[in-house]
């Protein structure tokens, strides 16, 4: 019997039949519903036409996780007064619940995009909601513009409604571009906020240092602690806190062990068993919960029972290094529209409380939104999805961010590399086996190249382990993890064990060749490979998950193509062997080897380190599975890492072995060296003498000019003046006279320094190389200019006496430095292209006097100072009243008189 009672209770129920009559006469349209308004359960089936009196229709209903997939599929069978299965199923990686009666059917986003590739009409289906589209995870980004997609080109009749709790609305109508040109998708308002709810800022106490990569300060989740208590004493109703990560979690149950509650777990690592738990709310006359949960409980859950949201404020986001093929996780600011989600889990049953542990002037400074994952992530999933759909390049999918360059550009690196696909983007046919086993392209790579080189059950025991990062309890050493989850009996090792379990099929299943569509998958969306630290990620479950950064794959093809090997995988070959093979298969980059001087080199050039007490410390070589690194910090800390020897590191990545000459400026000199490496990492080094690449030598050399400067060349006297010539000229005249600023200099050095440089070896060969020789080649001989050199800055100017004196042009003017009694009757100052040149006029002993660039002024109104003061200290020179008329003279008055 349906329960009207609980539906008529529901605000969204109000914007219902705005909802169908936009459809019906627009075939799209966006919902903004604010949290707790039931636009979760009360829209599919008012859509499907399971309550009301509208048309019967097939609905799919995509969430962004797992959890939220069965628990809106549970509430909505409840307000139909039946079980899951029927009228309302779901399905989910490895499990679903579905009839023939199903009209509404709620499903992960990656197993929409799954669905969307195998059949992209969506047969059957007649509308589709994208829930919780504000979330701006990549899965539900891409699905949303397929569907578009669809809409446009197979299915004009397709429903499709974006659902959304913040205020994002205009952004996905104008996405949504109705079909028909009458413009944006008309936007529908829900009234409402459930119950409400009152905010109370709760700010920590000074001193909190911020949070960096996945650490938190423990003197913050005191305070979060601290704050539930104090709910728990003002307030009624259960309390359900937000913290960034499982790790955090943990942390907080601990420091609330002692409070009279129950306090559990949630996030996405928690077995389903724990998670429904939680969802079906106390029993009566049970102990009050304190429900420490991830973000998973953000949204599309209403947690029975509770009354009371404590937020820590922090959120975890991917983030990945594409340069050096690294992913993690960084604890951020929630958003402001992810703090207004958190809130309406107190409202949705009752009026609620949240408090929130910062203070209330900093929303100001908080991101309106969540970062877009597709800005964030690692996008080689997504690359092969868009390529598989027939647009490498994703320019023509309606999406609201468009991916990054530089990640589209890493993930074609990726895809390339292992196959996936071609010169120009397209998919191979290898590609589109990787894309129908529903994994990540690396872990498709491996698990594909992996089980012909070990066999289909242990390539598909090892991949499981890569597709989720092990709990922390497991340890660092991956085939010691590998043996915890096979005796296990946790909730990881149940997730572990169905997932070894579905991967085996789907190689069968590509083995066999019946799985022939585009990308037809077998068993739902792909989970992303391990985070790098701590987060709700799981086995296929949503929510952000850092996946292998794109850096560079692995060679296609690796382990040829026979067919794959038995369960037990060829003889000989141990579990650590096999653990290290197809770790390094699906990271190639991250293959390492120990440094002399302390920890290890991965391929990629980034530097590693093991925790303290590591027991994978004894290995030459490591294939890195997990490992992170902060802005902070240069090398990366490992997480999760198997023993390999040089043998695996050669045959996984292939691809990166190279071996040649290497000749390079290293400590003020030119090193040459015959050099087998693999990426970054140098397998075998011998010293070159004189038989070195002369080119590459040259290379080295014009290098070291670079980084030293043209000071390594032999700068004489005339050098040096020529330069301070050329350089006066180019500043005054311009072209074609040559720019000889160092920076200038440094770029032409192949130019003028010519045939000397092809034939140097080394630093004292250069040495040797007279720069003013060089010089010279920069001359505008072409045009005849060249010889204008003498006239434009002379290297010296006759003087009245006759004595012809050096001009210094290294300053912004040139000088002409004389003494002074050589310039009488010059009433005019000389010039040089045109500019005065700065006269620094000499007493009879060499020293300064008197500086002017207007002789006939100093003759005027200086020259008398001058002579006062020198006059009586040189009697024997010539101090003539008036200067401009007197006969100049290099020598004293008596010889000046027996000259005459």
């Amino acid at each position: 019997m349906i329960r009207n009672d609980a539906l008529d209770r529901l605000p969204v129920r109000h914007a219902v039949p705005e909802l169908l009559t936009a459809l019906e006469e627009r075939g799209t349209a966006v919902l903004h519903a604010p949290p707790g308004t039931g636009k979760t359960t009360l829209v599919p089936l008012a859509l499907a036409g399971l309550t009301g009196d509208g048309p019967k229709r097939r609905v799919l209903v995509a969430e962004p996780r797992r959890m939220a997939v069965r628990a809106a599929a549970r509430r909505m069978a409840w307000l139909l007064g039946e079980e899951v299965g029927g009228s309302v199923g779901f399905s989910v990686r490895g499990e679903r619940r579905t009839g023939p009666a199903t009209r509404v059917e709620v499903v992960t986003t990656g197993i929409l995009l799954q669905r969307l590739q195998r059949d992209p009409e969506l047969a059957g289906v007649d509308a589709v909601l994208l829930d919780e589209c504000h979330e701006r995870h990549l899965d539900a980004d891409t699905a949303m513009a397929f569907l578009v997609d669809v809409r446009a080109t197979l299915r004009p009749e397709l429903k499709l409604v974006a659902a959304s709790a913040t205020s994002d609305a205009e952004a996905w109508s104008q996405l949504l571009t109705v079909l028909d040109g009458s413009g944006p998708a008309p936007i529908v308002w829900a009234k409402g906020e459930g119950h409400g709810y009152v905010v109370r800022f709760a700010a920590p106490p000074a001193g909190i240092r911020p949070a960096h990569g996945t650490w938190v300060d423990p003197a913050m989740l005191r305070h979060v602690a601290a704050t539930v208590r104090r709910a728990t004493e003002l307030d009624e109703g259960d309390v359900l806190c937000f913290l960034p990560g499982t790790g955090e979690i943990a942390r907080t149950a601990g420091l609330l062990a002692d409070l009279d509650a129950e306090v559990l777990q949630l996030h996405g690592r928690a077995p389903a068993a724990v998670q429904d738990a939680v969802l079906r709310g106390t029993e009566p006359g049970g102990r009050r919960r304190v429900i420490l949960s991830t973000s998973v409980a953000e949204s599309s859950l209403t947690v029975p029972g509770v009354r009371i949201v404590v937020d820590s404020g922090l959120a975890r986001e991917p983030r990945t290094d594409h340069a050096r093929g690294l992913g993690s996780l960084a604890t951020v600011p929630v958003s402001l529209a992810a703090a207004t989600q958190r809130a309406g889990r107190s409202g949705r049953e009752a009026f609620g409380i949240v408090y929130r542990c910062w203070a209330e002037a900093e929303d100001g400074n908080r991101a309106r939104f969540p970062s877009p994952e597709i800005r964030i992530a690692d996008l080689a999933d997504f690359a092969l999805r868009a390529a598989c759909w027939g647009d490498p390049t994703a320019a023509g999918l309606a999406l609201l961010d468009a991916p990054p360059a530089g990640a589209m550009a890493a993930a074609r690196a990726v895809l390339t590399a292992v196959g996936a696909v071609d010169a120009e983007g397209r998919p191979t046919d290898r590609g589109a086996r990787m894309a129908r086993l529903g994994l990540h392209p690396r872990l498709a790579r491996a698990l594909l190249d992996g089980a012909a080189e070990v066999g289909v059950r242990r390539a598909a025991e090892v991949v499981a382990l890569l597709s989720e990062e092990p709990p922390r309890e497991y340890g660092d050493d991956l085939a010691a993890a590998w043996r915890e989850a096979r005796r296990g009996g946790d909730g990881y090792a149940a997730r572990w064990k169905a997932e070894v379990r579905r991967l085996e099929r789907a190689v069968a299943g590509e083995t066999r060749g019946a799985a022939g569509a585009r990308t037809a998958g077998p068993g739902g969306e792909a989970p992303r490979p391990a985070a790098g630290a701590g987060g709700a990620a799981g086995f296929g479950d949503g929510g952000p998950a850092a996946g292998p950064a794109a850096g560079a794959g692995g060679a296609a093809g690796f382990g040829g193509g026979g067919p794959a090997g038995g369960p037990g995988g060829p003889a000989g070959e141990g579990e650590d062997v096999v653990a290290g093979l197809v770790t390094a298969l699906a990271f190639p980059e991250r293959v390492a080897r120990r440094r002399e001087q302390g920890g290890y080199l991965m391929v990629s050039g980034t530097g590693a380190r093991l925790a303290e007490g590591s027991r994978l410390g004894a290995g030459g070589w490591l294939a890195v599975a997990v490992a992170d690194r902060t802005a902070q910090s240069a090398t990366a800390r490992v997480r999760l890492a198997a023993v390999v020897d040089e043998r695996i590191a050669r045959r996984a990545a292939a691809h990166l072995l190279a071996a040649g000459e290497e000749v390079h400026w290293e400590d003020g000199d030119v090193v040459a060296r015959s050099v087998e490496r693999l990426g970054a990492v140098e397998l075998t080094v011998r010293p070159l003498r004189d038989d070195a690449d002369p080119s590459l030598v040259r290379e080295a050399l014009l290098e070291g000019l670079r980084r030293e400067g043209t000071a390594l060349l032999r700068w004489g006297r005339d050098a040096v003046e020529l330069r301070s010539r050329l350089a006066f000229v180019h500043r005054e005249v311009g072209e074609p006279w040559p720019d000889v600023a160092e920076e200038a200099l440094l770029a032409r050095a192949g130019e003028w320094l010519e045939p000397e440089l092809s034939r140097a070896r080394r630093r004292a060969d250069l040495g040797r190389i007279d720069a003013g020789e060089g010089l010279r080649r920069l001359l505008p001989w072409a045009t005849g200019e060249a010889g204008r050199l003498d006239e434009l800055a002379p290297e010296r100017i006759e003087v009245p006496s006759g004595s012809r004196i050096r001009v210094e042009y290294g300053g912004e003017r040139p000088v002409l430095a004389v003494k002074l009694q050589e310039m009488f009757g010059l009433a005019e100052t000389p010039r040089v292209a045109g500019v005065p040149v700065l006269v620094h006029l000499l007493s009879p002993a060499g020293r300064p006097a008197a500086v002017t660039s207007d002789l006939a002024s100093f003759w005027r109104d200086g020259y008398r100072a001058v002579r006062a003061e020198l006059r009586g200290r040189y009697p024997k020179h010539p101090w003539p009243e008036d200067p401009s008329t007197a006969e100049p003279t290099r020598h004293t008055s008596a010889r000046l008189r027996r000259e005459r």
